[in-house]
């Protein structure tokens, strides 16, 4: 090698590793993205579902929607920034319209809202606004046990 191009070796190594490492951490942001927006995804269903069997407005459903203990605190192990305070909690008629009427319930939608995103590129710090998940079942059990003639939150 010529030793007027000594340094040419370093500076191409530089200008491509500098794009590997671009690629490669949006590579990485774009799998933590999908990650978030299963887990929200899943987040409501698993909601939706512990509703539909626990007593109507249980304080344990909004805590496991998040994956969180049905009595312990209210933010999440697994998504840093997610609460219950995220949590919206609907009971719905046959016709879709909410209702504070035992009688009338026939689905339970649990979505999860303004919840943000941050991205870890370094020198960037966005936070990005994850769209509102929500998940529609039909009611079963409210938590009534027939036998017993009391609500329970099964399972809690």
């Amino acid at each position: 090698m010529k030793t007027s191009q000594q340094g040419l070796t370093t500076v191409e190594f530089s200008l491509i590793a500098g794009l590997v490492m671009i690629v490669l951490f949006g590579v990485i942001e774009v799998a933590r993205a999908f990650f978030v927006w299963n887990t929200i995804a899943e987040a409501t269903r698993r909601g939706a579902r512990v509703a539909t069997v626990c007593p109507v407005n249980h304080p344990a459903i909004a805590r496991i929607t998040i994956f969180g203990e049905p009595d312990g605190g209210d933010s999440s192990p697994i998504l840093s920034g997610l609460s219950a305070g995220n949590v919206t909690l609907n009971y719905l008629d046959n016709g879709g319209a909410a209702t504070a009427t035992f009688a009338d319930i026939a689905y339970v939608r649990v979505g999860i809202t303004n919840y943000q995103h941050t991205l870890l590129i370094p020198f960037v710090g966005q936070t990005l606004e994850v769209p509102a998940f929500s998940t529609t079942l039909p009611v079963e059990s409210l938590g009534y046990i027939p036998d017993l003639g009391t609500r329970e939150c099964f399972g809690v």
